[in-house]
């Protein structure tokens, strides 16, 4: 074989196809962790959004005079049915005051997540 010969060897391309390899595999590694931030983040999303429909609804009940203050749950209709919510009403130094606080949760793969949103409301 001449020296002057110019090419690769079988050394530089095994090592040229592990490197490419690992970089692939990092980068699948690194797709799969964005979408599961994407799917937490639009959980989290999701779950505030609910919240807030939750707590608007209690405020409406209170200006109409129909909200009973007292502690409930329930869950979400179709397309939020893996989202359930609870409202639990806690005293506050002012008597006609009462601070509710609303909790939405939801199952995870490996753990139950909820996102809470507090207001004050105030018994007529």
């Amino acid at each position: 074989m001449n020296s002057d010969s110019r090419g690769f060897t079988l050394l530089e391309v095994t090592i040229a196809v592990a490197i490419v390899g690992i970089s692939l595999t990092a980068l699948l590694g690194l797709s799969n962790r964005c979408l599961q931030a994407q799917d937490k983040l639009r959980n989290v999303t999701t779950a505030t959004l609910l919240a807030q429909q939750e707590m608007n609804r209690l405020e409406l009940e209170a200006e109409d005079n129909i909200l009973s203050f007292v502690d409930t749950e329930g869950r979400f209709e179709e397309p939020f049915q893996a989202f359930s919510w609870t409202a639990r009403y806690e005293e506050t130094p002012l008597e006609a005051v009462k601070m509710v606080v609303v909790s939405v949760t939801w199952d995870n793969e490996d753990a139950t997540r909820s996102v809470d949103i507090t207001s004050f409301l105030m018994e007529r």
